[in-house]
């Protein structure tokens, strides 16, 4: 399981990533200052490395050239994330260094692809193929799911649709967003099409199935609070 050190001072935005990227497999730790995260590095090196340019003690440029000067680090992907939507402040850290650059807001879906495409082309660890929520598993290299240990037969788009879920737990996902991932369209005749699924995805779920909330004119949500 890879490793990612997330650091970044907006609380928020750091729960978010890291509740993402750990629905997706990955093992995070967060820092949410300079100083902590050099501490961090004392005692683990990840297999990459999320960090916000704009930190309260040290611009997160400063951070990667020493990174990139240490060889315990150097060898380490780096996704610069930052509200600034300037060229030069990219062009700045894809110079120095870094290997990817997003810029705020962006969407957990992407984080998570651009995370599994550095991972995958740096040679190191790619996520785990299980993703689990509560009492629910899926096994991607199987493509399985089960709910307490009890295997659930879902059709290709179901299971699409609960991936997506997994995914993204906590988060809302919007109607067109679902429909576009896992439909490849954003059609409003697919809407009655997507409220079906989520209805039988649901039922084959079992009691499983009341971790799907509805978000009225929004989407759908997995989460475990009521």
């Amino acid at each position: 399981m890879a490793l990612i050190y997330i650091v970044e001072d907006d609380k928020n935005i750091s729960e978010i990533e890291s509740y993402a990227l750990k629905n997706a497999g990955y093992e995070t730790k967060e820092f949410y200052c300079a100083k902590d995260f050099y501490e961090g590095l004392k005692e683990q090196i990840p297999d990459l490395f999320l960090l916000d340019i704009m930190l309260p003690d040290e611009d997160g440029l400063q951070i990667v050239k020493k990174l990139k000067l240490d060889k315990k680090t150097n060898m380490q992907p780096i996704i610069l994330v930052t509200a600034k939507t300037t060229e030069i402040d990219k062009v700045k850290g894809l110079d120095i260094g870094a290997d990817d650059y997003m810029t705020k807001p962006f969407g957990v879906m992407e984080l998570i692809s651009r995370v599994k495409a550095l991972l995958r082309r740096s040679g190191r660890t790619a996520s785990s193929p299980v993703l689990t929520f509560q009492n629910i598993k899926m096994e991607e290299d199987k493509h399985l799911v089960s709910v307490s240990e009890r295997p659930c037969e879902l059709t290709f788009k179901e299971y699409e649709l609960l991936k997506l879920l997994l995914v993204n737990a906590g988060i809302v996902v919007g109607r067109d967003t679902i429909l576009e991932k896992v439909w490849g369209t954003d059609f409003e005749g697919e809407s009655r099409t997507l409220d079906m699924h989520i209805k039988t995805l649901r039922k084959k779920l079992g009691d499983a199935g009341a971790y799907i909330k509805t978000v009225r004119n929004v989407g759908y949500i997995l989460t475990g609070e009521e």
